[in-house]
């Protein structure tokens, strides 16, 4: 017997029932675990991790010593089988419940939801507990129930951090310290609530860009990266894409333009209204220039960016035409190499003879 504990004859009873039973633990434990996953995956929802374990005779025989006596059978531990879901945000906990409840059969009177209690210390112990049975229970003599936990990363944290301190020991605790705990779980329990409401917040943010951007109010949206990706799902840049690649009948791959956002912040643009006007005022030039060096060649593949790539050429060209600052866009755009200076060399080679001048020239 292990820790030398020595169990009375009903424990010892409950005890070989488990040993008998494991090999059906440890089967739906991983059949639980695969559907989760699954559905979590099916319906988008990404969690910070699932872990699932079968109890260990150690731990049973602990239990069993303690209360073994309120269990008739072994199938009245509801905990045998446990997984843990931990999620991101608190209001993710209770998608995941959803999904929980889709396919799995919830026992409503032995579940309780933790969060409820409103223990002012309890924040690492606010999780869901759901006890359930698989809908297609093979075994039609056998009852068995598992237990899934859903909370978010930082109950799970503070969780971890009370039980390694011991805050749930036997020890009693000292009120100032007790106090202390009791502070911070009130901050993190507040900083929960505050991520899940930022990202509510930046949500809605998103849909109102797109929104703006759906409608061309582009003068009244801030450039930034969740702007910028929606103005390219317009396509902007495709139309100019087109004219480029039909001068050697090339085909376009697709590659991420949010690389060309630095340029374009570095150009001074606060808006999408300063973009959309800096494609207007510079796709004839762009075309020409692109004309020039593409015409004596055989390239037949370019990729997306191409079009915005000699749209930031021709924009240094006219503001200055400055080597460091066509360096700067070949660098942003290939990567930092000695071989973008030669890049620059070679523009400014090639355009000197350009009708693409510094306005403040004309």
């Amino acid at each position: 017997m292990e820790n030398n504990v020595k169990l009375d004859p009903h424990g010892e009873a409950l005890l070989q029932q488990y040993r008998e039973l494991y090999p059906s633990l440890d089967s739906i434990a991983k059949t639980v675990y695969d559907q989760l996953q699954g559905a979590l995956r099916e319906q988008g929802i990404y969690v910070n991790s699932i872990e699932y374990r079968v109890k260990t005779e150690k731990s049973l025989i602990g239990k069993l010593e303690r209360k073994g006596a309120k269990y008739k059978t072994i199938y009245d531990i509801t905990d045998l089988v446990g997984l843990r879901i931990v999620t991101f945000y608190t209001d993710e906990v209770d998608k995941v419940a959803a999904i929980v409840k889709s396919i799995f059969d919830v026992d409503w009177q032995e579940s309780v939801d933790k969060r409820r209690l409103h223990q002012l210390d309890s924040f690492g112990y606010n999780s869901l507990h759901y006890i359930c049975r698989l809908k297609d229970q093979h075994q039609d003599d056998v009852d068995l129930r598992f237990e899934i936990q859903m909370r978010t990363a930082l109950q799970h944290v503070w969780s971890t951090i009370e039980h390694d301190v011991g805050y749930k020991g036997e020890v009693k605790m000292p009120k100032e310290y007790r106090r202390q705990f009791s502070r911070l779980a009130g901050m993190l329990e507040l900083v929960d609530e505050e991520f899940s409401r930022l990202r509510t917040v930046l949500t809605d943010y998103r849909r109102q860009i797109q929104s703006l951007v759906k409608s061309g109010q582009l003068n009244e949206v801030t450039l930034s990266g969740d702007s910028f990706r929606s103005y390219l799902e317009m396509h902007p840049f495709e139309r100019l894409n087109r004219r480029i690649a039909a001068v050697n009948q090339a085909e376009i791959y697709p590659v991420s333009l949010m690389k060309f956002l630095p340029l374009l912040e570095s150009f001074g643009f606060e808006t999408l209204g300063d973009v959309q006007q800096f494609i207007e005022e510079n796709s004839e030039d762009a075309y020409q220039l692109a004309l020039s060096q593409l015409a004596v060649t055989d390239l037949d593949i370019l990729s997306s960016g191409t079009a915005l790539q000699y749209l930031c050429l021709v924009h240094v060209l006219k503001h200055g035409g400055r080597r460091e600052d066509l360096k700067f866009v070949y660098d942003t755009i290939n990567g930092k190499s000695e071989a973008n200076a030669r890049l620059a060399d070679r523009m400014l080679e090639q355009t000197e003879t350009s009708r693409i001048k510094n306005p403040r020239q004309n």
